[in-house]
């Protein structure tokens, strides 16, 4: 591994459209649509002078000047402190923030050291159980069909959208998916209720009684989780929730700071942590709550990423924890399958006739954008 390694310039490049698939609605978005292309978007670039490049998520360009700024003649390698000063310095932007600048300097470090960054963080498992992660909040006998299609394919995992009307309808979709898989799958279940900081977000709100009673019906039909039954921030209810029912109730995929996650684990509010590295600026500040997570007793499955370089980041981390049953993978086809968004990459991987993922072989990340997609300057 070279000495040191310092960073020259930072871009974000941006990506040719080829294809517009589709839009569906998000269930946790009711009223707006989710775009699906092949090709699109954008990722970041951190260049060195060692002629490694780093690359990540697309960042907004409004950040570059102030990421140029600050990091621009500093070592590659000194991911706690930049990690720490562009939390600082940089605005947190969701999705389109300096998370793709992180995972690029971590790419950069898996290069010099010619490792695959699970290696570099001390994994073993070569392979993840990806989980089917769908976007429509559907009929019963919709998801059902969607259950068996996928189940055929290999997939030992979904999870399923509930917020309908009434909780007959929610468990009744769970019946109808158990009736057509039955044990073959592996089913966890969204509510989707911690959208909003605030006390309000579009469509089907629970109270704590609705959440209790879905939660002890999905428990008896063997679902593996619950997910975000209540507001992001009524951790008291949450950990009354948790304390109620032996299946894990689970979140934290838009709390964006590390002492949320202490307190979640101190107060008992989730059994299994979501981090999303897109919202907390990140693999740095993920990696803490994996640790954080693991100390508690508790598993871990990272929210899905973006859904493109992003998923391949956490994929490497979901392969280097041993308290990581599976990995977040947003795929609800054909519109939504996973297959869209992984579109950039030159070398995708992809789910395997029997569930699983391989991880890329290569250095850093292991993935190359399609070059073919590149627009110029």
């Amino acid at each position: 591994m070279p000495g040191n390694v310092t960073v020259t310039d930072v871009k974000v490049v941006n990506l040719r459209t080829v294809e517009h698939v589709g839009d569906l609605e998000p269930a946790w978005s009711p009223g707006r649509t989710m775009s699906f292309d092949i090709g699109g978007g954008s990722f970041t670039e951190v260049h060195t002078d060692a002629g490694i490049t780093g690359i990540g998520p697309g960042m907004h360009p409004m950040l570059l000047d102030s990421v140029k700024q600050y990091l621009v003649g500093k070592s590659a390698f000194e991911v706690e402190q930049h990690a720490a000063s562009l939390n600082y310095y940089v605005q947190n932007l969701h999705y389109q923030g300096v998370a793709g600048v992180d995972m690029a300097l971590w790419d950069i470090i898996g290069k010099a050291a010619n490792l695959p960054l699970y290696k570099l963080w001390g994994g073993v498992k070569d392979q993840v159980i990806p989980y089917a992660s769908m976007v429509l909040l559907s009929t019963p006998e919709e998801r059902a069909e969607m259950a068996s299609s996928l189940c055929d394919e290999g997939w030992q995992a979904m999870k399923v959208r509930l917020h309908h009307e009434t909780i007959a309808e929610d468990i009744r979709t769970i019946e109808v998916i158990r009736d057509v898989v039955g044990d073959d799958m592996t089913i966890m279940v969204d509510g989707n209720q911690a959208q909003s900081s605030g006390d309000w977000q579009p469509g089907v709100r629970w109270n704590f009684q609705r959440a209790y009673e879905t939660a002890v019906e999905l428990q008896d039909m063997n679902v593996f989780w619950l997910e975000e039954p209540l507001s992001r921030y009524d951790f008291d209810g949450l950990a009354e929730l948790s304390s109620k029912v032996e299946m894990p109730i689970a979140g934290g995929e838009n709390n964006p700071g590390l002492k949320e996650f202490v307190q979640i684990c101190e107060q008992g509010v989730y059994g299994l942590l979501q981090p999303e590295s897109m919202v907390m600026n990140g693999m740095t500040n993920l990696r803490k709550i994996g640790v954080l997570a693991e100390l508690y007793g508790k598993q871990i499955v990272p929210h899905h990423g973006g859904g493109n370089i992003g998923v391949i980041a956490h994929m490497h981390l979901v392969a280097s924890w041993r308290h990581a049953p599976f990995m977040e993978l947003l795929n609800d086809p054909p519109i939504g399958s996973y297959k869209n968004k992984f579109s950039i990459m030159a070398n995708a991987p992809e789910v395997d006739s029997d569930g699983f993922m391989p991880l890329p072989q290569g250095p850093g990340l292991g993935i190359d954008i399609d070059p073919d997609l590149i627009l110029d300057d």
